[in-house]
């Protein structure tokens, strides 16, 4: 039988198992939201209030689910507004299809209205992007997209399909939902030389990033760290990958991670180097970090290893597989003395002021944590607050703590709490964000009003771009250009404009009143959450320094 390319399309995605796409309607795409109206039984379409709003929406349905996020969007402006979307999935290796459509076939390279070159812009930050010139081809592009999507390293795939292609007629076969290229077996030649480090070790210590909760490998981490007793710090990416109140592991790690975390990492024998990639906000001075230790270094991306630091004992590989290769040859052990060291270090972690008169951010973060549940979601836009909330996260299980690691997007915390609670509707989902985010994104209010999703939107608002006046603080003499806002946005009256609950608190108390009674509504809510403009995030290790130069307050 034949049907057009977007019946293929449609039934192509279908084929994977997906029954939710996000987008944006226009001109070059009509063909196929034609088609996305006549299978509206099949394919949830959700219409957010801008492309890349979209893209994050695509980005947490996959980040919160494990499954391949899609995005539609239309030639031109359309697709170039999923830019920066695509560039978080792809910084952070999400997997996500995203589709284009483009001007007809005889219009390309004529300079047409709206028409892009999005497979040149988007080459960089895709894992790869197809354009289709014919019909017969688009299903098996489709495929090969979620193939390459989910295989090795995850990421972004573009589709850019000419509107002609779109309508198109073609014999369609349905065919089994593609699955990811094997995985490459890790050397066990490594895999035994890294036991060997590990029985010998003194001081071990396990740095574990966000490729352990993309190879789901979170259990087989905790079975390994259990049996030799290691102590485990984890990067922004890894928030809860191991449960919180875990005895070995020390929390957050890197420019603002705990100090006895980084002193544990700095003063190991052996770091094991599990799913991450070293990044500048963990190895802040890649020259000076952890001198005293070897180093193994366990990731699916070849590239990676040796990269930012040089390791002892590189084994490429997937992360579940490798640990798994390495449990049995790993001695059942306890470190004692090496956990009582670790535990004098806790001594001198900061400890945040208490107040009953003003709200602090600790306080926010610990009663959103309270009073949701282990399961639900965190998603947060980037900045000071999003440092807050990883440093005080109860998140216990993977998938529940949704933020931009790697690309850093201010405007990307709505978008993916979108798709989270799209994916997860028997959730809570709880959107963290700032006042300088929150009006990068604040248009998708109307998404979440229209299609009846309850999320809470925690504004912690300083009435300042946090993190940037932060370090104009502390490098810059306080000379605060352009980041002290003078916006009078009043976000209880916005979010009633929208058709949302607005709240505000300006204490402790009444945060945790107003939170609960958000939670107990049922609809979207916007809490104002107002703190001083010159709370700083802390500890904090500035680039290019270390431990030893670890910042705990204002000079």
């Amino acid at each position: 039988m034949k049907i057009n390319g977007s019946q293929i399309l449609i039934e192509t995605i279908l084929e994977q198992g997906i029954d939710t796409v996000f987008g944006y309607p226009g001109g070059a795409i009509l063909n196929v939201y034609d088609a996305l109206y006549k299978n509206q039984d099949r394919i949830k379409h959700i219409i957010t209030a801008h492309e890349q709003g979209a893209a994050h929406a695509a980005d947490g349905f996959a980040r919160s689910t494990g499954k391949t996020g899609v995005v539609f969007a239309t030639s031109g402006p359309g697709a170039t507004n999923l830019v920066t979307g695509i560039a978080t999935a792809y910084m952070d290796s999400i997997p996500m299809v995203a589709v284009t459509a483009n001007v007809a076939t005889p219009l390309i390279g004529l300079d047409s209205f709206q028409e892009i070159f999005i497979t040149g812009i988007t080459m960089p930050i895709t894992k790869h992007n197809f354009v289709v010139r014919n019909v017969e081809d688009l299903h098996d592009i489709v495929r090969d997209a979620f193939r390459i999507a989910n295989s090795g390293r995850k990421g972004p795939v573009l589709i850019d399909i000419p509107k002609d292609v779109t309508a198109a007629l073609c014999e369609f076969t349905p065919m089994p939902a593609v699955e990811p290229d094997p995985i490459k077996a890790s050397n066990l030649g490594k895999v035994k030389e890294a036991a060997k480090y590990i029985n010998a070790a003194k001081k071990p210590v396990v740095l574990y990033g966000g490729g352990v909760q993309l190879s789901q490998a979170h259990k087989e981490l905790l079975e390994l760290i259990n049996k030799a007793e290691i102590p485990a710090v984890h990067t922004l990416m890894a928030s809860g990958v191991l449960p919180y109140g875990e005895k070995l592991n020390l929390g957050l790690v890197g420019m603002h991670g705990s100090y006895s975390a980084a002193k544990a990492l700095y003063g190991s024998d052996l770091v094991i180097a599990v799913g991450t990639r070293f990044s500048d906000r963990v190895a802040t001075d890649k020259t000076r970090f952890a001198t005293k230790a070897k180093v193994i270094h366990i990731d699916i991306d070849a590239a990676e290893v040796n990269k930012n630091v040089k390791a002892d004992c590189p084994i490429v590989g997937d992360v579940k597989e490798t640990l798994l290769k390495l449990m049995p040859l790993v001695n059942q052990t306890t470190h004692t003395e090496w956990l009582d060291e670790i535990e004098s270090f806790k001594k001198d972690d900061y400890v945040p002021e208490v107040t009953d008169n003003s709200l602090k951010p600790h306080q926010i973060m610990l009663a959103i944590e309270d009073m949701i549940g282990k399961d639900d979601i965190i998603a947060t836009d980037v900045g000071q607050h999003q440092m807050w909330a990883a440093q005080y996260s109860k998140r216990s299980n993977p998938n529940c703590f949704l933020t931009s690691g790697g690309l850093g997007t201010m405007g990307y915390g709505y978008g993916a709490a979108i798709g989270a609670q799209v994916a997860n509707p028997n959730k809570r989902v709880i959107h963290i964000t700032g006042d300088g985010c929150f009006h990068m994104n604040l248009n998708e209010l109307c998404t979440s009003v229209s299609f009846g999703l309850p999320i809470v939107t925690v504004i912690v608002n300083n009435r300042v771009l946090g993190m940037v006046r932060q370090w104009q603080t502390l490098f810059y003499e306080k000379r605060y250009s352009n980041t002290t806002l003078e916006r009078q946005t009043d976000y209880v009256k916005l979010a009633e404009a929208f058709g949302a609950k607005g709240y505000r608190a300006t204490t402790e108390e009444e945060f945790k009143k107003v939170f609960k009674e958000a939670l107990d509504s049922g609809r979207p809510c916007v809490i104002d959450a107002i703190i001083d403009k010159d709370e700083c995030v802390w500890p904090m290790i500035a680039a290019g320094s270390t431990v030893d130069d670890i910042m705990l307050k204002l000079n």
